[in-house]
């Protein structure tokens, strides 16, 4: 069997990869109707898109959309094993700023608390996040305390784009045709809508998208998103008695009619919640922005059901119209799309136990590109990409959960042709 030599020249090709990717201004926007949701996205498409063409991956192309496709060869003389492909997605969430992002460096972390930032003092300590007291000794990249870093899922990206290059660089690595393939808009759940799952031409495909060492997920949340609008009425001041209709005021009303046990602060596992994500409101109107998550299908509807009922009441006490709302579906459980098809798992599970990790076989509380593609016909689980506390300034990615990643990534090229 061919053994994994990544050396500290390959350490070093993935970590700055990978900040190349974090440094570039990449963040999705949910009230754009364009795909991509924003222009700067169209800034590591191209790229990511040249960078690929560099590296020598056949039948690399970047379409209208902003979705990215390349190929890496069979070395086998007699290719008739099945397509596999690896997908992560580009853009960084809304939920914390994207911009002039810098990555820090911390080699052999100590255990302590890390000062990314000593104009301000924020500290990454492991007295508020345990989980940094397992990577005694390793590589931390963080942020600078002003921005999230992007590690979901640009480190998902580094590592296909460097398995790739390593497959490319040991043509003796005997493995079928791997379809690679970038997204946009992930993060706003709208990352799977346009990709061309023919033209990619997997069979199946695994995301790498999750967060520590071991993850593997083939079930997720069912998610929805919702918009509930409040219509006020605006009277100057000084004449509103008996008038005025404070659209903010009556926001807080409504805030406080959905379950306070049941948001992502008070609940873990299987259980879902409700999420109030955004709120912008004058006295004229009031936007209330909800994602709405579920594992189980019948509690999914009957969450959605039970926010339209609530906005019904809303308007029985305070008049019919006041209140209005909008409920999109982003994306399924994707457990039951893998029926008959556990040996996708199961490869990936044996590839982790090649590479000396320990599996870590659970439920997203999220959801990733592969949710979606799973329904569209492309079964695809999700594989950790190494990263800790997504979506904020204390987001930081362990290097040597990512050089796991890149070797799982091979495990499994050799793994289906074997199979």
């Amino acid at each position: 069997m061919t053994t994994i030599d990544f050396n500290l020249e390959w350490k070093l090709k993935l970590q700055n990869r990978f900040i190349n990717y974090a440094k570039i201004y990449s963040t999705s926007d949910p009230e754009s109707e364009s795909t991509p949701s924003t222009e700067r996205q169209w800034d590591i498409a191209k790229y990511i898109f040249e960078e690929l063409k560099t590296l020598g991956l056949s039948d690399v192309s970047l379409d209208e959309n902003g979705y990215i496709y390349a190929y890496v060869p069979s070395t086998l003389e007699n290719d008739d094993e099945p397509v596999v492909g690896f997908i992560a997605h580009y853009d960084t969430s809304p939920d914390f700023s994207g911009e002039n992002v810098n990555p820090q460096i911390w080699d052999d972390y100590d255990g302590g608390d890390l000062l990314l930032n000593k104009e301000t003092g924020f500290t990454l300590s492991p007295n508020k996040f345990e989980s940094l007291k397992e990577y005694v000794g390793k590589t931390l990249i963080t942020t600078d305390g002003t921005t999230l870093l992007g590690a979901d899922d640009k480190a998902g990206v580094a590592e296909i784009v460097t398995a790739a290059e390593y497959l490319l660089a040991h043509p003796d690595i005997k493995h079928g045709k791997i379809a690679i393939g970038f997204t946009p808009d992930e993060e706003i759940g709208r990352g799977a809508h346009k990709f061309d799952v023919k033209k990619f031409g997997a069979e199946w495909a695994y995301t790498m998208d999750g967060g520590e060492l071991g993850e593997l997920e083939y079930e997720n949340f069912n998610a929805a998103g919702a918009v509930v609008k409040i219509h006020g009425l605006s009277v100057h001041p000084g004449y509103a008695f008996g008038k005025m209709v404070n659209a903010s005021l009556l926001a807080a009303e409504f805030i406080k009619m959905l379950p306070e046990n049941e948001t992502p602060s008070t609940t873990k596992g299987f259980e879902g919640f409700y999420h109030l994500t955004d709120l912008k409101s004058d006295v004229s109107e009031a936007k209330i922005q909800y994602i709405i998550r579920d594992h189980d299908a019948e509690k999914f509807e009957a969450r959605k059901q039970f926010i339209t009922e609530k906005v019904a009441e809303f308007n029985k006490k305070f008049g019919e119209g006041t209140a209005e709302i909008e409920i999109k579906e982003q994306y399924r459980n994707m457990k039951q799309q893998f029926e008959g098809k556990m040996h996708i798992v199961d490869i990936a599970e044996q590839a982790m136990k090649d590479a000396n990790i320990e599996p870590k076989i659970k439920a997203i509380r999220g959801g990733t590109d592969g949710a979606q593609l799973s329904y569209m016909g492309l079964p695809c689980p999700n594989i950790f990409a190494g990263g800790i506390n997504f979506h904020g300034p204390y987001e930081y990615v362990v290097l040597e959960t990512m050089e796991k990643a890149v070797k799982v990534i091979v495990n499994i090229a050799k793994a289906v042709k074997k199979r």
